[in-house]
């Protein structure tokens, strides 16, 4: 099922966690219809290229599979981790915090895939926080 031109629910919620329910309730579903909307603005800000999605929504099983924190964005569909051949994380941060688009979260994690997120709800004024997080730990993005 589409949610977008470029995204699907099958892929937004994709876990290779296959023994964990993965199925999101009805405002889940509409989180990552927003998600879906807003990474088509990502795409776009990065000239068309194709965006991997590694990780979107998360049940609570496969959330803590994963070893996150129940607070993460991806439990209520609201983030995705990406990547985007052709360029590194770092230039997928610096292009979406130059374009002003409306993110709430933007985090390069371990320089191997971007983290984005929308507001926790439709009416939220987007954060707009960077951050970079690697073995140092987490720490403002400059």
């Amino acid at each position: 099922m589409s949610l977008s031109k470029h995204f699907t629910f099958e892929e937004l919620t994709h876990t290779d966690h296959r023994e964990f329910d993965n199925t999101p309730n009805v405002e889940e579903t509409e989180n990552l219809t927003r998600l879906a909307e807003f990474l088509e603005q990502v795409k776009e800000v990065l000239g068309g290229k194709p965006i991997m999605v590694n990780s979107a929504f998360r049940s609570e099983a496969v959330n803590n599979a994963v070893g996150s924190r129940n607070t993460s964005q991806h439990r209520i569909g609201c983030a995705a981790d990406i990547r985007v051949p052709g360029m590194t994380p770092d230039e997928v941060v610096k292009a979406v915090i130059a374009s002003g688009i409306g993110y709430d979260q933007i985090i390069r994690e371990f320089d191997r895939w971007t983290h984005i997120s929308i507001p926790n709800k439709p009416k939220d004024k987007p954060r707009q926080q960077a951050l970079i997080i690697d073995k140092m730990g987490t720490r403002q993005y400059a």
